[in-house]
């Protein structure tokens, strides 16, 4: 996801629908990236890379396992310093919460909320 300390940052860009395959393709024709696989046990899910560079812009996954219930939108992951209490703040200031919160094995944990005007985030603490 994205570097420690970022707080307040977009940590990282998603995409999950669910052919992430067929999306990997079309972005790679539509926009010029390459992608690279990212293992998911029994599929692959795809970093999305910048001809121009070797540092990956996005994520391109399958609505899958603990993705499914992702919507299919680009989601921005937003680097708080305190899930639990970021959530708080959102349900007392008219949000809600549309996942309990996940965990990303070594990085972190996230939950995607959506604000008062119904705008879809997600919401992500690095360990």
């Amino acid at each position: 996801m994205s570097e420690k300390n970022n707080i307040g940052t977009v940590g990282w860009i998603d995409l999950t629908v669910p052919d992430a395959t067929a999306i990997r393709d079309f972005y790679t024709k539509v926009v010029g990236w390459d992608s690279a696989p990212v293992s998911m046990g029994e599929y692959d899910d795809f970093c999305m890379i910048p001809q121009t560079s070797e540092d990956p812009v996005c994520g391109i996954c399958y609505a899958k396992g603990t993705n499914k219930e992702i919507p299919p939108q680009w989601m921005i992951y937003i680097v708080v310093a305190d899930l639990e209490k970021s959530i708080t703040d959102v349900k007392s200031l008219g949000g809600e919460c549309l996942t309990e919160i996940k965990t990303i094995s070594g990085q972190g944990t996230y939950c995607i909320i959506k604000d008062p005007a119904g705008a879809i985030s997600a919401l992500y603490q690095e360990e």
